[in-house]
């Protein structure tokens, strides 16, 4: 009984790295994707809400350079978001 115990518990776990990647690579993505998406729209008061991101994202601005900066920010952010999904879900099923 005690090794069934064991195998729910290991099936129940969570992998925080995984959840961290997977949730960086979303969050990077989206951001990349909008701030693409803006840009190929143009026009001249583009991204005005999006731009305010660079408050919180040195460099970041709406533009390719900036969506290549948003995605390396929103990435660490996500995987840090995520591996803290992962640790707690962990610590709440042990």
């Amino acid at each position: 009984m005690n090794e069934d115990v064991m195998l729910q518990q290991t099936i129940r776990r969570l992998n925080a790295r995984a959840w961290g990647i997977s949730v960086g690579l979303l969050m990077g993505l989206v951001l990349f994707i909008a701030t693409n998406l803006l840009v190929l729209r143009g026009g001249p008061q583009m991204g005005q809400h999006l731009s305010l991101l660079s408050i919180y994202f040195p460099g970041y601005s709406v533009s390719f350079a900036g969506s290549v900066i948003g995605f390396i920010y929103a990435f660490v952010l996500g995987y840090g978001i995520g591996r803290v999904i992962g640790r707690v879900y962990n610590r709440l099923v042990a």
